[in-house]
């Protein structure tokens, strides 16, 4: 008889103490599935920034996991029917959004795959799990697919005001040292109410509300899209490609057998047999760096080069603009970069490349973030906030960047 004790706690330097609450969470948990985002970084490269910035997607998993237990305590305090298989579902539901995350989170996402968001890979593992766990994640399913009808359900694991953002946001300005993050997330979920299967903020709760979007707008600008952390995930995306196009042309590249399957294969959703997801839960941070040690000797001057820039932070040259770098730019640069180095415009184009980010912390296009007035109405946080800023905050920032060898820049 097993005799191990699941009502396990741990211990948070964001929260404090964390405690699972009951023996299928632990399971859970306990998978190889889950074990392996102990292995996936949280912020991809950003650690090239900022030195503390290495914790990881099973911190952030479990950081979600206690503030959705606050809230449901918050929402039934408040008359809030939820049931104990509801409570359980949204449990899991939170717990597992992000296992289908591939090495350095976002940074890789449509590389060692084709054009598979993460969402997409983490359905497939709920789905291997349920089989294993004999049906018992049917209901959180169900809520991840939006196809259960208490519509609030889904907005706690999924919406401008989820525990997903809630916990990130305070997580990632913590490790990274960016103060400009913080958010009052027990605030927040303190003001937390339903109507009508629908949830809402309470009128008294709309300035952290407005805190929680002028958090996120910064933390893009200043940590997720910051411009080092941009050029390096950039950089990787094209080590790994160049990788792919290599094999292909029948050089050996050699990395960890689970890394060399995705090198060797196009997979897209439609190929993700149970064997192949397999393959992919082997894969972690840990198969990306061994690789680019040993692709740094690689006989291959593009790929031995892009992996020595990751491996010694010794980047890409990139720059913003408000208004789009021209072609003939691009085209110039990558040329002289062909000619100095013996290439040809292809493989120059791995190294001189330009593109575009865009920041949006609040969208007027999806759910809304609700607040409910001390009348009883319901409004859109935008429409009401005395905040002008806030509603620009609903229109979509782009900015342009190129990308180019530092041996280029004119003096």
């Amino acid at each position: 008889m097993n005799n191990t004790n699941k009502l396990k706690i741990f211990n948070d330097p964001i929260y404090g103490f964390i405690t699972i609450p009951n023996a299928l969470i632990y399971d859970l948990i306990q998978h190889p599935y889950f074990q392996r985002l102990r292995r996936i970084s949280q912020m991809g490269l950003s650690s090239l920034v900022y030195p503390g910035a290495n914790h990881t997607r099973f911190h952030h998993a479990l950081g979600c996991l206690h503030i959705m237990q606050k809230a449901i305590h918050v929402l039934r305090f408040k008359n809030t029917k939820i049931s104990s298989e509801e409570e359980n579902a949204l449990y899991i539901a939170i717990l597992l959004h992000d296992i289908g995350h591939g090495p350095f989170s976002h940074a890789m996402e449509h590389s060692i795959v084709e054009d598979v968001h993460h969402e997409q890979i983490s359905l497939l593992f709920m789905n291997k799990l349920n089989v294993e766990f004999d049906g018992k994640l049917d209901l959180a399913i169900q809520i991840f697919k939006e196809e259960y009808p208490r519509k609030f359900m889904l907005q706690l694991i999924s919406s401008q005001l989820d525990m997903d953002r809630m916990d990130y946001l305070k997580r990632d300005s913590f490790y990274s040292g960016v103060e400009e993050g913080k958010i009052n997330s027990d605030r927040l979920i303190q003001m937390m109410n339903v109507v009508n299967d629908t949830l809402v903020i309470e009128e008294k709760g709309i300035y952290s509300v407005e805190k929680f979007l002028m958090a996120r707008r910064l933390m893009y600008w200043q940590v997720y899209l910051h411009k080092t952390s941009l050029v390096a995930e950039l950089t990787l995306t094209n080590t790994l490609k160049r990788a792919k196009e290599l094999h292909q042309k029948g050089i050996e590249v050699a990395c960890s057998e689970s890394l060399e399957f995705f090198i060797q294969n196009k997979i897209n959703l439609n190929d993700f047999t149970n064997d192949i997801l397999h393959k992919f839960a082997q894969l972690d941070d840990t198969d990306i760096i061994g690789a680019l040690k040993n692709w740094q000797n690689h006989s291959d001057f593009t790929l031995s080069s892009l992996s020595k820039m990751i491996i010694n932070r010794d980047l890409l040259k990139i720059k913003l603009n408000e208004e789009k770098f021209s072609t003939v730019e691009v085209q110039n640069l990558a040329e002289e970069f062909a000619t100095a180095n013996n290439l040809n415009l292809q493989e120059a184009k791995y190294f001189v490349f330009k593109g575009k980010i865009r920041n949006q912390a609040y969208s007027k296009i999806a759910e809304p973030i609700r607040i409910l007035k001390k009348d009883g109405t319901i409004e859109d946080v935008a429409l009401i906030s005395d905040q002008l800023n806030l509603r620009a905050l609903s229109k979509q920032v782009t900015k342009y960047y190129i990308c180019f060898p530092k041996v280029l820049i004119k003096n």
